[in-house]
């Protein structure tokens, strides 16, 4: 059946309350005093089978009774009447259930949630919750939560998975004089999730900023694709709880989610566009500035100071969070020579002294946000005898006065209590102003975070396809098959070398032997030196077994190496059945890296670039992405690392062909996309060279390919 639009969540004709009640002290009671106190714009229908009256309101003893349109119902009875409730609202035609009831997955009764779910969608309605305290929405004027009575209107919308957490935030606003537009409890997100939320919330004009607590991602392939458009249209800011492994078990028994892992969940929201705020005090910090500040039109940044240690520390900051400080010493001269005495400072931070009274900040700031080369401003100071408190705080309001939305800015002072007050004054009316440096420019961190994505945005191309990368589909699907028809969930080495000719990334030479004589010619025909690698379904851990030798510069050290395989094997795994002796081409040259592809519980396909060799485990240089991936987005991947500096090449060595290694990237990522039997892809070491044709799969070599398949089913 069609499912209602989103529309009708937020901005809804009429309010039914399952559960009314006239005792002040149940969340029935709470429900109805929020939504009529919040002056909601829409019809408000109590229902309780005992019927009465509330707040001035009838009580209707059931939903049928209700002779109005019931957009959304707010369910608060136990859980074991939901279901009744449920079929109920079907036969009204409720649009959205706001199931505020626990009791369901998050303890582990998750048939009756599935059986709540699909029936509600059978019957066009959608399913917000269960196990949440309601929603809030400006544009109906709707508090359909059991928090705080009175909610400021404003320009932030909030989603958390969080109930208890969730309730606190809101009371937060209020004492951070924050204004919402919209406050979204998901719980167990049976239904309804962030992806549903965001595509209203970026539409929402009263909607300027998005701040997300999550503690699990359910369907992260659509996820990330609403994320990168919502991004682009509005900042996303995001909490995310279960970064440890005791806080991911946590999270996983408090909301029936699963946390994936951190690590893939941080690159992700990163290629997403997303802020990562790591406290609630820092996504309040980020939320409010940047749902007040304009965008900057550049990344010309400069800070007015009185005192030199402030103003490093602010420059440590801004390299902290990637905030370009201008630099043209000559043109800030000129711009700042009137400002500065002459025993300060032009040179970026600007320092015009510990004698600086609120008139010579006035003029700093005043030159500043009069030209154009400059695109933001940091302004901080330390109390001093001369630098007046209250003359400073006219100073900030009439230079808020004269900016008017032109530029970005931000204030943090150091001082005693006539300071301290000047900053909560300041706060009281909105004005971005700090008592900690670094707190500030974070937030100048996350609108520039915000502005680089947007520009990005722009210039980024298309997806790569298969042809155009030179796959062959066909033949990797036959390979595939040929490995099910053996029920085996892994691939031998040749089959992994015929995958990876497939998908037209380059391979060692390699040949396999069923005896001495031929172990030796295949030698002599690849060229020394080489690796020797038993063949056998029943042994995948070669090296464990002795199965692999390396190094083998001629005939005698091949003939030795056969035997001594073959005799490990036996030894070590008697019942193996070893089909032949691998003869592969060793690659010396190179610079080693680790590529992966898989499927990952939470987002889908993933991919992974690093450090490759023995020490990955070690060094953990890696970096991931969510695939589909473009080019420009594998790049950045790479460069993230502090491999990507060896592939610049060190110590007199040439640059390393990084473009076959983006390219091989994109390959590896299609084929797990595409061909969703296979669950791990992994090269290590994928061999880099100065040099290479990528459209020829050149450039770089898969020295070792491991290739894992999720359902192994014989064909």
């Amino acid at each position: 059946m069609k499912q209602p639009s989103i529309k009708y969540l937020f901005e809804p004709r009429g309010v039914a309350v399952i559960g009314a009640s006239r005792n002040k002290n149940k969340i029935g009671y709470k429900l109805v005093q929020n939504i009529v106190s919040g002056k909601f714009n829409g019809r408000i229908y109590p229902v309780n089978p005992k019927g009465g009256r509330i707040l001035g309101l009838k009580i209707y003893k059931t939903v049928n009774e209700i002779e109005g349109i019931i957009d959304l119902a707010c369910i608060a009875i136990p859980a074991e009447f939901v279901f009744d409730a449920v079929k109920e609202c079907a036969k009204k035609g409720v649009k959205f259930l706001v199931v505020i009831t626990s009791g369901f997955s998050e303890i582990g009764n998750i048939k009756e949630e599935h059986e709540i779910v699909s029936f509600a969608r059978e019957h066009g309605m959608r399913v917000l919750g269960p196990n949440i305290f309601g929603i809030y929405s400006r544009n109906s004027m709707l508090n359909a939560t059991f928090g705080q009575k009175d909610i400021n209107p404003g320009n932030v919308a909030i989603i958390t998975q969080s109930g208890a957490l969730g309730i606190a935030m809101m009371g937060r606003t209020k004492t951070e004089n924050i204004g919402l537009s919209a406050m979204v409890s998901v719980g167990n997100k049976s239904d309804i999730d962030e992806s549903d939320l965001l595509e209203y919330l970026v539409s929402n004009r009263e909607t300027r900023v998005v701040m997300i607590y999550i503690e699990g991602v359910k369907n992260g392939e659509r996820f990330v694709r609403v994320m990168k458009e919502s991004t682009k249209k509005k900042p996303v800011v995001v909490i995310k709880a279960g970064k440890s492994k005791r806080g991911a078990m946590a999270a996983a028994s408090h909301t029936g989610s699963l946390a994936g892992a951190d690590e893939i969940f941080s690159d992700i929201m990163k290629q997403c566009g997303v802020m990562r705020a790591e406290t609630v005090n820092q996504a309040f910090d980020w939320c409010k500035f940047l749902a007040a500040s304009p965008l900057p039109k550049g990344e010309n940044t400069v800070i007015i100071t009185n005192g030199g240690g402030i103003g490093v520390m602010a420059a440590d900051a801004c390299e902290k969070y990637n905030v370009t400080l201008y630099d043209d010493f000559e043109v800030m001269r000129k711009i700042f020579a009137d400002s500065v005495p002459s025993f300060g400072s032009v040179k970026n931070p600007i320092d015009i002294t510990g004698q600086a009274t609120a008139a010579e900040y006035e003029r700093a700031l005043d030159v500043a946000l009069h030209n154009k080369k400059i695109h933001s401003i940091i302004c901080l100071g330390c109390e001093t005898a001369v630098l007046n408190s209250d003359e400073l705080s006219t100073t900030i309001d009439n230079f808020v006065n004269k900016n008017k939305g032109k530029k970005p800015f931000i204030f943090s002072f150091i001082g005693g209590p006539s300071f301290q007050k000047v900053i909560d004054g300041l706060k009281h009316e909105g004005i971005p102003v700090f008592s900690n440096v670094d707190d500030a420019i974070s937030c100048f961190g996350a609108m520039y975070a915000d502005y680089k994505n947007k520009k990005l945005k722009t210039t980024l191309s298309n997806y790569l396809g298969p042809e155009e990368l030179g796959m062959n589909l066909n033949r990797i699907k036959k390979i595939i098959n040929s490995v099910k028809r053996d029920n085996r969930a892994f691939f031998m080495s040749h089959e992994a070398q015929e995958l990876m000719r497939a998908a037209c990334i380059d391979v060692p030479k390699l040949y396999i032997a069923t005896s001495m004589k031929e172990a030796a010619e295949y030698a002599e025909k690849i060229g020394y030196p080489v690796v020797l690698k038993v063949v056998s379904k029943d042994i995948i851990h070669k090296s464990d077994v002795g199965g692999v030798i390396l190094s083998l510069g001629n005939k005698n050290e091949v003939l030795d190496a056969y035997e001594v395989i073959v005799h490990n094997c036996k030894r070590n795994m008697p019942n193996a059945k070893i089909e032949g002796i691998e003869i592969s081409e060793m690659i010396s040259s190179g610079s080693e890296v680790i590529l992966g592809a898989r499927r990952d519980n939470s987002f889908g396909p993933i991919v992974m670039f690093g450090l490759g060799g023995v020490y990955v485990e070690v060094m953990k240089d890696v970096a991931f992405r969510a695939f589909p991936l473009r080019k420009r987005e594998a790049w950045d991947m790479i460069k993230e690392t502090k491999t990507y500096r060896l592939l610049l090449g060190v110590r007199g060595e040439n640059r390393k062909d990084i473009k076959s290694v983006v390219y091989t990237l994109l390959k590896l990522g299609i084929i797990v996309k595409t061909f969703k039997e296979i669950s791990d892809i992994e090269i290590n070491p994928l061999k880099v060279f100065d040099k290479g044709d990528y459209k020829k799969g050149e450039g770089v070599n898969a020295v070792d390919v491991r290739i894992l398949l999720s359902n192994p089913v014989r064909g």
